[in-house]
C-alpha cells in the first residue's frame, strides 16, 4: 500500500466529498476508484465537459462561435440575409 498526497483547492475538496458521501463513498474511495477505472479503460473513464455540457477539447470552439453571434453580422435587406444562409446549399 501507497500514499498519494495531491493539492487541491478547499472548495472543490468540499464540493467532491459531499458528492462523494451522498454516493456512500469517501474521497480515499472515489479516487481508489477513478485510479481503478483509468487502468481499466486505459484512459481518463469520462467525457470532460464544460458546465454547459460541451466537451472541453471543442470549448474553444464553441467560445469561438459564441462570440461572434453575439457580435452579429448586419444585412441591408432580407435578401442579403437569406443569400448568405443558403450560399453553401
Amino acid at each position: 500500500m501507497t500514499t498519494l498526497q495531491i493539492r487541491i483547492d478547499e472548495k472543490t475538496k468540499r464540493k467532491a466529498k459531499k458528492t462523494l458521501e451522498n454516493l456512500g463513498l469517501d474521497i480515499s474511495s472515489g479516487v481508489k476508484l477513478f485510479l481503478e477505472q483509468v487502468i481499466t479503460t486505459q484512459s481518463i473513464p469520462f467525457s470532460a465537459v464544460t458546465p454547459s455540457g460541451y466537451k472541453l477539447r471543442r470549448g474553444h470552439i464553441y467560445r469561438k462561435e459564441i462570440a461572434e453571434a453575439k457580435k452579429g453580422k448586419g444585412y441591408a435587406t432580407a435578401e442579403e440575409a437569406f443569400a448568405d444562409i443558403f450560399k453553401n446549399e
